[in-house]
Parts: structure tokens; sequence; C-alpha cells
């Protein structure tokens, strides 16, 4: 069987039960549609609804894991969840308010250097630096694609930083949790502690996310187009996400 065999067979999940589940949202390709430019995402009156309505039926079991900052996921969604794994589970907030955070890899502000050095060249090429991470997206100049996979393996072969493949992206991390870390420190905590995780993601960093929910007896989702993944079931994109959400209700 072929890879596109197991993807395609993937069925698309039975209706959202809320009562004991717990639910853990990518943004970028789940809750909001990817954007040619990070900046580009702004908060949706139908999003933000969905999101509040969810932590309020859910009892706050409700959680945001995204690869964006925290105060850009704030941003977007407008302020509604507070439970939320940022910058790909480098910067964590608790349930309560309380924010931990990682110490930025020393080699960031040199890879920095090297980023902007290379994304000069070519205005579709968008540096975003994220305080603990960096990320160089090439959605706007895909014919870079290769040279920019080729200079963010370098320079984490050189530093130690943790190249994270995406969508047209290549992330530069300071090493540390994973989405699915965020998942487990999550679970193991009121008001998800006992309940059942499911884990909504579209792009390969949501793969531990996935399996961090399948080993504490819950389910992934998979959004968008078929690939080899952890995840049990999948959805065609963002606005079958939201339709699957908001029947809950």
């Amino acid at each position: 069987m072929s890879i596109e065999d197991l993807t395609i067979a993937l069925p698309a999940p039975k209706p959202l039960l809320l009562r004991d589940a717990s639910l853990f949202l990518d943004l970028d390709g789940t809750l909001a549609p990817i954007a040619a430019r990070p900046q580009d995402v702004r908060p949706e009156a139908r999003r933000t609804r969905l999101v509040e309505r969810l932590a309020d039926r859910l009892d706050g079991r409700l959680a945001v894991v995204s690869g964006r900052t925290l105060a850009d996921i704030d941003r977007i969604l407008e302020g509604k969840v507070m439970a939320v794994a940022a910058v790909h589970g480098l910067v964590r907030r608790e349930p309560d308010g309380a924010v931990h955070e990682l110490a930025p890899h020393p080699a960031l502000p040199m890879a920095a250097a090297r980023l902007r050095e290379f994304a000069a060249s070519d205005s579709g090429l968008i540096v975003e630096e994220k305080g603990l991470s960096l990320a160089l997206h090439f959605r706007l100049a895909r014919h870079h694609a290769q040279a920019a996979r080729r200079l963010a393996e370098e320079i984490a072969q050189e530093t130690g930083l943790t190249l994270q493949d995406g969508d047209m992206v290549e992330e530069l991390r300071t090493p540390g949790p994973t989405k699915g870390d965020s998942v487990n420190a999550f679970m193991a905590q009121p008001p998800f502690l006992g309940s059942r995780p499911i884990f909504i993601g579209d792009d390969a960093t949501d793969e531990h996310g996935f399996e961090a929910a399948r080993e504490a007896g819950g389910l992934g989702v998979l959004v968008g187009p078929t690939r080899l993944s952890g995840a049990t079931c999948r959805l065609a994109g963002v606005d079958e996400v939201l339709a699957w959400l908001e029947a809950a209700l």
C-alpha cells in the first residue's frame, strides 16, 4: 500500500462530543487560512465567537498550540483563549495565566543576521523573528525554496538550533519542548486532567501533538491535503474544521 493510499483512507471524524473532551487546536491552516505573510492573518468574528463558546462549553478545556508567538495568538483570537502553547511549545501559558518561557539560544542573533542577509535579495522572502525562534518564509518566493532550506540546514548544523520544516517555511528554534510536550503538560493539570484529548492540526509540526493525544487515549485530526500522518481522521480545510466544531455547540 502506498503513502497516498494510507492517507486517503483517513475517514472524516465522527460528530464531536464535548463531554469529557479537551481540544488542542493549531491556528494557521486549522482555525485560520494560511496567508502569504504571517501578519496578514487578522481577527475574524466567526472564529473569535467559536473559540469563546468552546472554552465556555468545555469549562476551559481548550488550548491553542501554535508556532506563532503568544502575542500574535492573542491578537488573532482577541484574547479569548487562556491556555496557549506558543512558538511550538517553547512558551506556555497555563489556564491560570502563568507563563513559562525558555531562555533564547545564544546563536539566534547571528542566525537572524544570516537569514536577513539572504532575504534581502528578494522582497518575497520574509524573516519572522519570534524571540525564541526564527522563521524564513518563502511562499511568495518559491523559486528560492531549495536555497532557503540549504541555508537553514547549514545554520542548524553550525549552531545547534533545532531545524523545523513547515509549509513554505524553514524555522530555526531554541531546542526544547514540542507541541506534544505541551499537550502532556496541559493534560497533567486541571481543567484538562482526566479528559480525552483531541488535537487538530495541519502541518508536520503537529505530528507530536497527534502522538501525545493518541497516547493519552484521544485522537488526532489532520487538516488539509492527504499525507502520511499519525492522525486517525481528516478534515479537508479550515471551513470544514470550523463547521465541525460549530456543530458540537
